[in-house]
């Protein structure tokens, strides 16, 4: 889910580098940065903040396909707080955290 949602939102957000303000290419480098960082499952919880806020912003902004960026916002918000997995840069560096539910024994 992590490679998959971070690539289909650089390969979106990169189609807004085509013209706009300063400003505009600074939120749009920003967003392909956290894709990237999702990509690599780097700083996984702020990566998908950044894009959960960026694709909110998209769909709001943009007149384009907006249940598409609704889409990518929620792979976004999951992925930050279910967190990176196994194979990620984050597990080599943090470890990987599992948690184990249980059933209730009477």
């Amino acid at each position: 889910m992590r490679l998959v949602g971070g690539a289909a939102f650089v390969a979106r957000t990169a189609e807004a580098l085509q013209g706009g303000s300063s400003l505009a290419l600074a939120a749009v480098g920003l967003a392909i940065a956290a894709g990237a960082c999702l990509i690599a499952g780097f700083w996984t919880p702020i990566a998908g903040s950044v894009i959960t806020v960026s694709a909110l912003w998209f769909a709001l902004t943009r007149a384009e396909d907006p249940l598409a960026n609704v889409l990518l916002a929620t792979i976004g918000a999951t992925l930050a707080l279910v967190g990176p997995g196994a194979w990620s840069i984050d597990a080599r560096l943090f470890g990987w955290k599992r948690v184990d539910v249980r059933d209730r024994a009477r």
